[in-house]
This record gives C-alpha cells, sequence and structure tokens, in this order.
C-alpha cells in the first residue's frame, strides 16, 4: 500500500499539487488521471521518488520515505518497477537484453539465475520467441510488453506505468490493460497507472484519482464515474458522445 498524505509540490512561483491526500491499495489498478497541466506527472514522480514534497508524506507499506535513510530508500526504489509512456528500450539491446538489464546492474545473481528469470517474465508477457528481437524488428505493442516485462523483472511490489497505452491501437491497448491487470492480482504488486485513457478508466480503474489544477478533485471506482454529479469529473470523463451515451444508458439500467 502506498499512503500519500497532504503533499505540496513546487517549481518556483508554480504551486503543482496542492495537498493531495490518497491511498493506493496493494492487487488493485489504481488510475490517475486529469487533464495536461492537472500534476498528474508530478504526483507519479513523486510517487517515484524523484520529485521530494515540500510539504507533506508518502509512505510505502508504512515506511515514509523522507525518513529513510539513503541507502534505504535506494532499497526501496529497487521494490520499484516503472513502465515509460515510450517505452523507454534500449535500441542497441536485444528483447532480452533489455529485460535483462535491471538484473545486471541490481543484483549478484548467476547468469543462469538471470536467464531464467528473463525467460520467465517474457513467456508471461506472452512473447515466446522475441529474445534476440531488436526493438526496432518489433511492434509497438510488443515493444511494450518487452516494458512491462522488464518493470516486473526483480518481482517489485509496486508498478508504475506511465501513459502504457500511448500510441497504440485500441485492439492493442485493451490486451495491455488487461496484461497490467492480470500481472497486479498474481503478483499482488501495488500498481499505479497515469493515463488520459477513458477506455482504461473504464476497464480497470478499480481505484481513479481525478486531479485538477493541482487538487484532489474526486476519487472513486469506475462503478462510481457513473453516478458521481462531480461537474468537472463528469467534464472531463464524457467528453466525448460515446461516453455521454454510456452513462446515459448505466443510469437509466439503475432507474
Amino acid at each position: 500500500m502506498i499512503e500519500v498524505d497532504n503533499i505540496h509540490k513546487s517549481f518556483g512561483e508554480s504551486h503543482i499539487l496542492k495537498g493531495v491526500s490518497t491511498c493506493f491499495d496493494k492487487g488493485k489498478t489504481n488510475l490517475i488521471i486529469g487533464q495536461s497541466g492537472s500534476g498528474k506527472t508530478v504526483f507519479l514522480k513523486c510517487l517515484l521518488g524523484l520529485f521530494s514534497p515540500e510539504q507533506g508524506s508518502i509512505s510505502y507499506n508504512g515506511q515514509i520515505y523522507a525518513d529513510l535513510t539513503r541507502d534505504q530508500q535506494r532499497m526501496l526504489r529497487q521494490e520499484m518497477g516503472m513502465v515509460f509512456q515510450g517505452s523507454a528500450l534500449f535500441d542497441s539491446m536485444t528483447v532480452a537484453g533489455n529485460v535483462m538489464f535491471p538484473l545486471e546492474m541490481f543484483t549478484k545473481q548467476a547468469r543462469s539465475e538471470m536467464e531464467d528469470r528473463v525467460n520467465m517474465v517474457l513467456q508471461r508477457v506472452n512473447l515466446h520467441d522475441a529474445h534476440k528481437k531488436y526493438p526496432s524488428e518489433i511492434s509497438g505493442g510488443m515493444q511494450k510488453r518487452v516494458a512491462i516485462a522488464r518493470a516486473i523483472v526483480m518481482n517489485p511490489k509496486y508498478l508504475f506505468c506511465d501513459e502504457p497505452n500511448s500510441g497504440l491501437d485500441p485492439k492493442t491497448a485493451i490486451v495491455i490493460d488487461n496484461l497490467i491487470q492480470e500481472i497486479t492480482k498474481e503478483y499482488d504488486i501495488t500498481t499505479v497507472i497515469n493515463t488520459h485513457d477513458m477506455n482504461s478508466v473504464m476497464e480497470i480503474g478499480e481505484k481513479i484519482v481525478f486531479l485538477k489544477n493541482g487538487y484532489k478533485e474526486w476519487e472513486g471506482t469506475k462503478n462510481e464515474i457513473f453516478k458521481t454529479d462531480n461537474e468537472a469529473v463528469t467534464n472531463f470523463v464524457y467528453s466525448s458522445e460515446l461516453f455521454k451515451k454510456v452513462r446515459q444508458m448505466y443510469l437509466e439500467e439503475r432507474n
């Protein structure tokens, strides 16, 4: 579990996060949504320990990050997996090399142990024959699955995803959403996803935090979004005619 208590973050005179408090439960897909400039990227970087809030605290399974020593913070960060928006694969490395990279950097495992672990996670993301291929030789969806495999190769307690469906077609995006949710359940990870994809919200939004102008405007589940009267949320989520129709159908069924 990650607990966020009244965090504030500024850059110069720009006050980005303004007293955000929430919690993200283990074994659930937790989503952060909001318009550009709402503070969600800065919020994610605070959760990763890349930015330090000027006020408030972030704790991981009861450990307040700011109270840890540097060595303890480093150990905690090794328990975090990250899926970057553009996958961020090394072009000069094969698929297997990309996935093995964290093991080579942060463990002292024997080569055979690392290879076994790489094989296992690549099989888990349904990449059985891509080990020797380079990123340029595989599709965008396959690259995203490689990024997920690399993120989980260290068996993390926390998984962070920044716009994991960016650049993917709708069908592939659903595959990636389902894969992330399955891995979250299987590994019992605390997963936090920064997204603007409303399909992801409706498919896997077990906990949703909506940020607006640096404030936590609303939080709830994908089902509760249909029922909320919060105008800022409905304007954002139901900006398309499709989602307006979906919500109207849901409300009619409830009545």
